[in-house]
This record gives structure tokens, C-alpha cells and sequence, in this order.
């Protein structure tokens, strides 16, 4: 799994929801994995690393088999710089440091943290046999076996060899890590990735190799007899490939050329072929399509996703439980968001990276110049208070100022406008709204605002301002609430207010508001709740 640099949305992901927004904005790089997509673990900005989630087979490292709903800190993974993590269906979770070392921990019942034993590993613990000498630059998992790539090319595999997925050359379970050799003895390995008991690499040439489990054809060699050692898969010698993905039971390639290549099981439609039967030899999908640039898909899942040159992502196999036979072009800008929403689990298929870019949208840089005296041409004074503001902004936002400028020349123009008829939080919550489109105010206050946001006809303002009133409306405020909704002619509001005291008539009569209330007003709101019945009693 290599990781992403786009900058990636964790909130499509249902378990993140679970942190704050700045727990979120903290985060650098995510992992959602486990059986039913119920584990996360993230790297802050910070370099400091979290987990939450159920805990399966303490794949959370955490040190105990307790499930978590708040992050916990992995304090022997901090400061470490992960740069590659991978997960098994255990789940156990592999991942290798910008320094090369590799940790493991979780299940390991088959040998697949590569410690010697089949111990359960509650930490993280280092992986050492073989790997101390070389810097691991990628990992890979399957089902229950484990594979670490270094630098100089060479590739390493332990765990569940069952069906000779470690390529060994026996079906015997390997302990610890060792390194692959036959047909890949004197290649430099590029890439790797693992099926559920399947392994593929692919070389500095483009060459594809494949070894383990291939009863659905998912090696690509033409047959679905198992392999204990790697085999090239002759098929593809034509091509140069770049980049190899595994679903559950089926292998994805894509060549220097932006081609892309399927094969093996099909049972969902995941190989694209417009049908649902396996095959045993790659097949060029996606041909009438432009340049592919990247795949993917993941042990745990029989869904497929493609992202083309110019960004589109395509989409199939089991998706959402739906057998989706043919590349089906999605609304999504990156494919992981294919892995959130459609698959089952929807666990990710990589290493997110969330690279927080400095890039801001417009509407993000208007906010940020609002009151900047750095860049205004011009001052509001309210109560002896300025506000600084761009007049062209006020032009594009508000016909009110559109017109007051027009009247001036540009060049009269002055420099301070006196404000009198309103206080300075209103004024200064009406000018912050032409650059935001919010108002934070408390209901007092909005009540200025919905008198400024009349006079200056700004209607979605008025609704705004009615609905800040609606929701704090209290005991305490209702009256005087009431009374200036009639003073602002604002009928709706006059009547959700008048309701609200008559409800709550006992309370509302005994506050000072109520007998502060004038004259007319409290003749006219004593008459009307009469009407209603309100002072039967």
C-alpha cells in the first residue's frame, strides 16, 4: 500500500465522525481497516499516533483487548514517521518508518507478525529476523501473511502458507521473515501486493510474478493450479507494468502506457469485463477509456476503482452489494472515496495521506481579509470603533453599498464612513456576514441586525436574523424579543414571539420585561392574548 498525496476527506469514512474537528484537522495520515471497517488508526501533524475502534485480536497495539471509542495514543510508534502500513483479515497491521524499520502487532496465529511465535502481539513490536540490516520502503498484507520490500529491490514474506503464498517452495507456515528468491533471485522488485492467499511483485522492467493461491486464475498464468514459488506471468511480456493492485481474489495491473489489465475471480463483475466469469489470463479493460494513472482494490474487498489523466474515477465490482459489471464513471475526485461509500467493508485500500494544503478557496480567503486593515480600502467608525473592509467587496455583496458608492466619485470618496444608527456588534456581525455568509450573534443583538437587514433590504439577512431569534428565544428575553419584532415590522417574527409568551404566560408576566413593556404594546398584548383565551384564569 503506497500512500496518497492528494489532499483526502476523512470524513467520508463513518468511524472518523467520532472525532472533534480539531482531532481531525490534526491528522496527516489515516488507516480505516478490521472485518467490518470498525478500526482506525491515524498520524497527526505532529507525528504522534492514534487508534480507536472495537480492538479485534488487539490489532489496535494498544497493550490491552479493550475496544476504544476515543483515540489512544501508540506511544512506541511516535516520532517514528510511518510511511507504509498494510492490515491481514486477523486483522494484523504491518508498517514500515521513513527509516526502514518494520513493526507488527495484532493476530498471529499463523506466524504473521514474523517474531518466531503465534503469540497474539499486543504492542508494536519490531520485526527483525533479515529485515534489521535493510531500510523496508513498502509492506504488503494478505489474509494472514505478510510481505516487507527494501530499498535495493529485494522482497521478504512470512506468515499463513497454506497455499505457498510466502513462496517458499513448501506449504509449510514461515515464522519468520525470508527472503524470496527462485525466479525473483537477481530482480529488483518494484511493487508488491497481496491477494487473500496470493502474492504478486512486479519488477524494474515491468515484469509481473505471482505465487500463492490461484484457483480463480487470480496469477494470471493461464491456469488456476497453486504456486509455491513465484511465476512469471508470461502473458503480460509485451507490456511494461508500473503498478499491481489485489482485491480478495483478483489482481488489477496498470502499464507505463496507462493501460489497464484484469484477471481472476469475477464473481462481482470486479475485472470490468461486462460479465461475471473468471478469468484465468489478464484481459485489457477500460480500452475505450483515456490513460489510466492509477488503481486500485484491497484483499478484504471484490471492488475495483481507476482514476484517468484528466481525474475521473471509475468504479466496480461489488459495490455496495451490488455486482457492478462494467467501469462505472463516479462523482468522486480521488478512488479511496470509492473504498468509503461502496465497499463492503469499506476499509481503505492504502495508507491515506490528509496533506493539509496552504491553497484556500475564495470563499476562504474572503473571510480571512475581513477587518484586515493590511488590505482595505476603507473604514467604518461605529461607537468610536473602526472596521475595516474592501469596497468592492461591499459593491459585489450589497446593492445598498452598490448604490452609496455610485454616488460618490471614486475619487471623493471618503476614506471613514460614520456610522450612528446602529451599535458596533451589529454593524460589525452585518459587514462580517457580506464575507461570510454567517451571523454569530446572540438573539439581543439579532434583533438590531433584522432592524439593519430591513432597512438595507437584505432579505436572506432577515431570515437569518429571524431564525437566531426563533432559537433563543427564553423566558427572560421574549418580551423585549416581542417588542422589537413590532418596532422592526417584523410580522412573522411578532407572531412566533407573541405565541411563545402566551405559552409560557406565567413566567413571561412575572419578568421585569413584561412591566417595562410600553404603554400601547402592553395593552395591544393583553387585549390579544384575552382574545385567545390566555387569561381565563
Amino acid at each position: 500500500m503506497t500512500h496518497s498525496s492528494i489532499m483526502v476527506d476523512v470524513g467520508k469514512w463513518p468511524i472518523f465522525t467520532l472525532l472533534s474537528p480539531q482531532e481531525i484537522a490534526s491528522i496527516r495520515k489515516a488507516c480505516v481497516f478490521g472485518t467490518s471497517a470498525n478500526e482506525a488508526i491515524y498520524i497527526t501533524h505532529s507525528d504522534e499516533v492514534f487508534v480507536f475502534g472495537l480492538n479485534c485480536s488487539n490489532c489496535l497495539g494498544t497493550g490491552d483487548n479493550q475496544s476504544t471509542i476515543v483515540p489512544k495514543k501508540l506511544e512506541a510508534l511516535c516520532g517514528k514517521k510511518i510511511s507504509s502500513l498494510s492490515y491481514g483479515s486477523g486483522p494484523h497491521v504491518v508498517l514500515c518508518t521513513e527509516d526502514g524499520e518494520v513493526y507488527a502487532w495484532g493476530h498471529n496465529g499463523y506466524s504473521q507478525l514474523g517474531n518466531g511465535t503465534t503469540n497474539q502481539g499486543i504492542t508494536p513490536v519490531q520485526v527483525c529476523t533479515n529485515l534489521l540490516i535493510k531500510k523496508v520502503v513498502e509492506v504488503a498484507c494478505g489474509s494472514h501473511h505478510s510481505m516487507a520490500l527494501s530499498l535495493d529491490g529485494d522482497l521478504y514474506a512470512w506468515g499463513y502458507n497454506n497455499c505457498g503464498q510466502v513462496g517458499s517452495g513448501s506449504t509449510a507456515n514461515q515464522p519468520t521473515p525470508r527472503r524470496v528468491s527462485n525466479c525473483l533471485q537477481g530482480k529488483i522488485v518494484v511493487g508488491i501486493a497481496c491477494g487473500q492467499t496470493s502474492s504478486m511483485a512486479v519488477v524494474n522492467n515491468g515484469e509481473v510474478y505471482g505465487w500463492g493461491y490461484n484457483g480463480n486464475g487470480q496469477l494470471g498464468l493461464g491456469n488456476n493450479g497453486n504456486q509455491l514459488t513465484p511465476c512469471r506471468v508470461a502473458a503480460l511480456h509485451s507490456v511494461c507494468v508500473l503498478q499491481i493492485a489485489c482485491g480478495y481474489a483478483h489482481t488489477l495491473a496498470l502499464t507505463d502506457e496507462g493501460l489497464l489489465y484484469a484477471w481472476g475471480a469475477n464473481t462481482y463483475g470486479q475485472l470490468g469485463t461486462g460479465n461475471k466469469s473468471n478469468q484465468l489470463s489478464p484481459v485489457q479493460i477500460m480500452m475505450e477509456k483515456e490513460r489510466v494513472v492509477e488503481i486500485a482494490a484491497c484483499h478484504s474487498a471484490h471492488t475495483s476503482a481507476a482514476k484517468t489523466q484528466s481525474g475521473q474515477v471509475y468504479m466496480w465490482g461489488q459495490c455496495r452489494g451490488q455486482s457492478v459489471t462494467f467501469p462505472h464513471l463516479t462523482h468522486f475526485a480521488c478512488t479511496d472515496d470509492v473504498f468509503a461509500c461502496f465497499a463492503t467493508p469499506a476499509v481503505m485500500w492504502r495508507l491515506l495521506s490528509v496533506e493539509h494544503e496552504d491553497f484556500l478557496t475564495v470563499a476562504e480567503s474572503l473571510k480571512k481579509e475581513f477587518d484586515s486593515p493590511e488590505t482595505s480600502d476603507l473604514k467604518f467608525r461605529v461607537d468610536g470603533k473602526y472596521i475595516h473592509v474592501h469596497k468592492a467587496v461591499l459593491k459585489i455583496r450589497c446593492e445598498h453599498f452598490r448604490t452609496m458608492f455610485q454616488s460618490y466619485w471614486n475619487e471623493d470618496m471618503k476614506e471613514v464612513i460614520e456610522i450612528d444608527q446602529f451599535s458596533y456588534p451589529v454593524y460589525r456581525a452585518f459587514l462580517e456576514y457580506l464575507y461570510t455568509d454567517s451571523v454569530d450573534l446572540p438573539p439581543e443583538d439579532a434583533i438590531g441586525l433584522l432592524d439593519l437587514a430591513t432597512s438595507y433590504c437584505e432579505n436572506r439577512l432577515k431570515k437569518l436574523c429571524q431564525h437566531i431569534i426563533k432559537r433563543g428565544i427564553t423566558v427572560e428575553n421574549a418580551f423585549s424579543l416581542l417588542s422589537a419584532a413590532v418596532r422592526y415590522d417584523a410580522e412573522d417574527l411578532e407572531e412566533f414571539c407573541f405565541k411563545f409568551c402566551v405559552n409560557h404566560l406565567t413566567e413571561v408576566t412575572q419578568t421585569t420585561a413584561f412591566w417595562q413593556m410600553d404603554g400601547p404594546l402592553l395593552k395591544e398584548f393583553i387585549a390579544k392574548a384575552s382574545k385567545c383565551g390566555a387569561f381565563k384564569n
